[in-house]
């Protein structure tokens, strides 16, 4: 399709996903021109000013098609990030690292000034403790990454990095480049982690929780994430003198919490007792790894859905939350707070939720019968005022 560029023009990678159309949407604000590119079209119906390019990010000339005349990237799109996905080596490196070669070689070549890259904090971290890290830690080495996900975005996080200043064909200007590292995100109608979760309590196999009852972890919102990448492209502009520009940053709600207490009121509101059988996190990884090693025997044959895979382990038990100051000072990044009230509200609306049986309600209605009957009676051997 033809698309009207302007020096406003953003294209966003992965687009048809839930948060590359919640950024969109909030784009629309300051542009008329926002292009989603990615191989599924979103689920929503696409705004006025909002087009969507079908095209796979493995594809050069998909790509080059798609990046020529536009402003700013916002490089999105990442494949293997959790469940059976995890386990699909040679799709995750194409995506993730081939495709961020594609995403960059285009930009340069088409005189595209910013890219914002999202990447994530397991850049860093591969199952070790980390309380209050910062910019400053070096990557984790290669080799000592968990699942090939982590290792494959740290790869490409260090290209678009190294990357910032490369010059830009057929322009006076060069490429400037940052990276965003979000935490877990969450938000009403968000389709990866949270029906994954529900399903699990819906079946009766979120029986136990597991690992130390003071780990903490970190979410996001994804209206702060939203935010984030919003002042991170206008940090890479020269109004803003270029101040993000080859840097990287942690972003999340800056809420370090137990991943199972912030997912109480989402079970509980659901109507589902909360589990109070707590298992070593020893035991859980070595039922992740005779899971993944199953998969990957059988696999083939049928792609299940493992449980849990080694690294999500890691990532829900093991304590690593990140400081927020250098995006609070270089971004203006202020994330608002959020809870699961309206992520509860979106599954009720679509029918999730416990159901009562017909004897449930049976004997719902028969205690409410015997309360108001009684409530009656001892009304009717009250004396009655003024007599």
């Amino acid at each position: 399709m033809e698309v009207d560029r302007t020096d406003r023009s953003f294209l966003i990678t992965g687009g048809g996903g839930y948060f590359g159309f919640r950024l969109a949407c909030a784009l629309l604000k300051t542009s008329s021109n926002v292009v989603l590119f990615d191989v599924k079209p979103p689920s929503q119906e696409l705004p006025e000013g909002v087009a969507f390019i079908r095209a796979d990010i493995r594809d050069y000339t998909q790509v080059e098609g798609a990046v020529r005349g536009m402003h700013c990237v916002f490089h999105i799109a990442s494949y293997g990030m959790s469940g059976r996905e995890q386990l699909n080596r040679k799709l995750i490196d194409e995506v993730n690292v081939q495709g961020t070669e594609n995403i960059l070689k285009a930009c340069v070549a088409h005189g595209v000034p910013r890219l914002v890259y999202t990447s994530t904090y397991n850049v860093v971290f591969g199952g070790q403790e980390i309380r209050n890290g910062d910019e400053s830690l070096p990557y984790l080495p290669l080799h000592l990454h968990p699942d090939h996900y982590s290792r494959t975005k740290s790869i490409a996080e260090m290209q678009v990095l190294k990357a910032n200043g490369s010059k830009l064909n057929n322009s006076t200007g060069v490429l400037r480049t940052c990276a965003l590292r979000p935490a877990g995100i969450y938000g009403p109608g968000e389709q990866r982690h949270l029906p994954r979760i529900v399903s699990y309590i819906e079946k009766g196999i979120f029986r136990f929780v597991y690992g130390d009852p003071d780990s903490l972890v970190e979410f996001v919102h994804v209206d702060n994430l939203v935010s984030a990448h919003l002042l991170a492209a206008e940090a890479l502009t020269e109004k803003r003198h270029h101040r993000a520009a080859g840097q990287p940053y942690f972003i999340s709600d800056g809420r370090p919490v137990n991943n199972f207490e912030f997912f109480r009121p989402l079970v509980e509101g659901l109507g589902y007792p909360f589990p109070t059988l707590r298992l070593p996190i020893s035991l859980i990884y070595l039922f992740a790894f005779l899971t993944e090693m199953l998969h990957h025997v059988v696999g083939r044959i049928y792609n299940f859905q493992p449980l849990l895979t080694r690294t999500e382990v890691y990532k829900t038990g093991v304590t690593h939350y990140f400081s927020m100051r250098k995006a609070q000072e270089e971004l203006g990044y202020e994330p608002k707070r959020y809870d699961l009230e309206d992520v509860v509200q979106w599954f009720r609306d679509r029918g999730h939720g416990k159901k009562l049986s017909q004897s449930s309600i049976r004997k719902l209605i028969l205690d409410v019968v015997l309360v108001v009957a009684f409530a009656a009676l001892v009304l009717s051997c009250l004396p009655v005022v003024g007599q």
